[in-house]
């Protein structure tokens, strides 16, 4: 915070402005310490054992090729074509207040999702999914609690 002086009169009894200096404020708040990114278009596969993630995602993460490991098995895209991964990164991955890691293979092809969860996301929450209902459903504490898909 700056505090002004009160003007300080010269020899000609003329008031002169004081000046003040305005610096910018030192601080922190939730938003510094925030480093979540909300993440739609999730497809849960409960017939997969991989966890993808697409060009979107990994953008929006501002992750960059020295954050990845290596992964050199080439899996297949949607539309039937080898693909061979950049690589692969374990991120934690947070559902209500349950926070899960997620060895996520990235992929550098198109996909109408941001990321696809598979059996070991699934398994590590102890969840179960339903197709027919859109939803995914877990346990946490004492409660059941549910993700609703659309």
């Amino acid at each position: 915070m700056s505090v002004a002086r009160p003007p300080v009169k010269d020899s000609n009894h003329e008031p002169k402005r004081a000046r003040m200096e305005i610096r910018p404020a030192l601080s922190f708040s939730d938003e510094d310490k925030d480093r979540r990114y909300n993440v739609k278009k999730v497809l849960v596969d409960q017939g997969s054992r991989t966890e993808i993630m697409y060009p979107d995602l990994y953008k929006g993460l501002n992750l960059k090729p020295e954050d990845l490991v290596g992964y050199d098995s080439p899996l297949l895209s949607f539309d039937g074509k080898v693909v061979i991964p950049k690589g692969q990164i374990r991120l934690p991955v947070q559902v209500g207040l349950e926070v899960v890691e997620v060895d996520f293979i990235v992929m550098d092809v198109y996909s109408p999702y941001t990321a696809i969860v598979a059996r070991p996301w699934l398994h590590a929450l102890r969840a179960i999914s339903s197709t027919l209902h859109l939803k995914v459903k877990y346990p946490f504490e004492d409660q059941i609690k549910e993700l609703i898909g659309s």
